[in-house]
């Protein structure tokens, strides 16, 4: 194996971090990212940056904190003087290319106000060659679909399972089968494109599922019962769960049913706990799906001789908190919104099928391509290489995981009316380490927690007298850890009688 590896990164939407076999989750069984960790090494507490879908992903790309690339809501621009992983692989001679999505917000300083790009969130990474996107109205899966026969494939309603009425949580079949999912379209696109490569390539496949809405084919849909998995992490109802904090309170009643089942009205606090159970039973079955087509990928690269001059980066955007406190989705502060997988198999590391349990975060991404290809990000990062902990030389590593969340509205101005608040004043930041969990919000509450006692985060301590002193130093280190983070693109540089003198941490 000589020159330039392969980069494939894969990011599958809206996976928990504890849903791997690999990991000893109770029902879960993910044979094909298993075998990937048995080659390469499972980061077990890997959080990321930000939620939703746009933040999450600023970071995955860029390298930086929320607080540094402010995309703070799914719509917030991604500022384009920004360096990120496709530009900086342009610069190691790769042409980056994009099967599925980026959800990247363009500059619009750049940009007449009357450009299309302006009207969407769902643009594409500056950088990035799009060989098959699959923005999420899906046209370009719908018309693959309706090739293969499906002529009633002309909407999402394609979503609803046979016979089910709509909205209605149900386990049916739905009409496309398990070859014709959006995954494993996107798996062939990039499978056919990989027989066209004839030199070191860099592709990125953007997986939608396991995202919302939740159905599947079979034999996903009934391959788990609501039965199955452990035991949800939550209070005795959702009443009590609101009433934990000002932000549940607000958040928790404003959740749509149909953000998750196809074509359903009403409000999310109106399904009840068996409801909770069959929706996560498809989500289990929509990860299994997933990883299916994961092993179709892995095949065709050995078929094409490239496994073994691949690098292979698996991981997901955020996580999906699947009827923990009461509530599905992203975002908030709890575990379940934050917990993603990562697994990196690099064909050149000594080490296979290790577990990393150092905290890692969604910003080591970024700075971790750059060390393996011998490039240097073009602005300050917050993230770090990941390759010292494949080497099992960690160094000065983190203590914390740390994320943000920013609840702003900047069209509606609805949470900013309903605290009363400016909408630099609606986030929050969390810094969690083995034992203690705190929550800032900027004009809300504080939150603390003590997972060792309080693993599932029912038991707030932040107003418990004997508590204070942690919940200050809690506060004082992520007071630290934030100064340390703001950006450093020319704090490292002086000027001197001799010329510019650098730096590098």
């Amino acid at each position: 194996m000589t020159g330039r590896p392969n980069i494939l990164l894969i990011t599958a939407d809206q996976w928990r971090g504890d849903c791997l076999s690999a990991t000893g989750h109770a029902c879960v069984r993910t044979p094909n990212i298993d075998a990937l960790a048995a080659v390469g090494v499972l980061f077990a507490r890997h959080y990321a940056g930000a939620a939703p879908c746009s933040p999450a992903r600023a970071t995955l790309y860029t390298g930086l904190y929320q607080m540094n690339h402010r995309v703070c809501r799914n719509g917030s621009p991604l500022d384009a003087r920004f360096d990120n992983l496709a530009l900086a692989a342009r610069r190691a001679g790769y042409d980056p290319t994009l099967f599925g999505y980026t959800d990247t917000a363009p500059d619009p300083r750049g940009l007449d106000q009357n450009d299309p790009h302006l009207t969407t969130y769902e643009g594409l990474l500056p950088g990035f060659t799009a060989r098959q996107l699959l923005p999420e109205h899906e046209r370009q899966w719908l018309s693959w679909l309706r090739s293969r026969g499906h002529a009633e494939a002309h909407t999402r309603d394609i979503h609803i399972p046979v016979g089910a009425r709509r909205g209605e949580i149900s386990n049916a079949a739905t009409a496309y089968s398990k070859d014709e999912t959006q995954t494993a379209f996107l798996a062939g696109e990039f499978i056919r494109w990989l027989g066209e490569q004839d030199a070191p390539w860099f592709a990125h496949v953007s997986f939608l599922r396991p995202h919302p809405p939740f159905s599947a084919p079979p034999p996903y849909n009934d391959l788990f019962s609501p039965e199955d998995g452990p035991h949800f992490a939550r209070a005795k109802n959702h009443e009590i769960e609101q009433s934990a904090h000002p932000y549940l309170s607000y958040a928790m009643p404003r959740a749509r049913k149909g953000n998750f089942i196809y074509g359903a009205a009403g409000r999310v606090n109106d399904w009840e706990d068996s409801d909770f159970g069959a929706i996560r039973a498809i989500y289990y079955g929509m990860i299994a799906e997933v990883d299916a087509q994961l092993g179709r990928v892995w095949s065709a690269l050995k078929e094409a001789r490239a496994w073994d001059n691949t690098l292979i980066i698996f991981t997901s955007d955020h996580a999906e908190m699947a009827g923990d406190h009461w509530t599905l989705g992203k975002g908030g502060f709890f575990d379940g919104s934050y917990h993603i997988p990562l697994v990196i198999r690099d064909p050149q590391a000594a080490t296979r099928g290790s577990v990393v349990e150092r905290f890692t975060s969604a910003a080591d991404i970024f700075p971790t391509l750059c060390d393996r290809l011998n490039i240097e990000p073009e602005n300050g990062v917050d993230g770090q290489s990941l390759l010292p902990l494949m080497r099992r030389e960690p160094g000065n590593w983190r203590e914390a995981a740390f994320w943000e969340f920013d609840f702003r509205d900047i069209a509606t101005q609805e949470p900013e009316t309903h605290f009363g608040l400016r909408s630099n004043e609606c986030n929050l930041a969390v810094i969690r380490d083995e034992r203690f969990k705190y929550v800032h919000f900027t004009a809300l509450p504080p939150l603390l927690f003590d997972l060792q006692a309080d693993p599932m985060e029912l038991n707030n301590l932040a107003s418990d007298e004997a508590y204070l002193p942690v919940r200050l130093s809690y506060a004082e280190k992520l007071l630290s850890l934030r100064a340390r983070h703001l950006d450093q693109t020319l704090a490292f540089t002086e000027l001197t009688e001799k010329g510019p003198v650098k730096h590098r941490p």
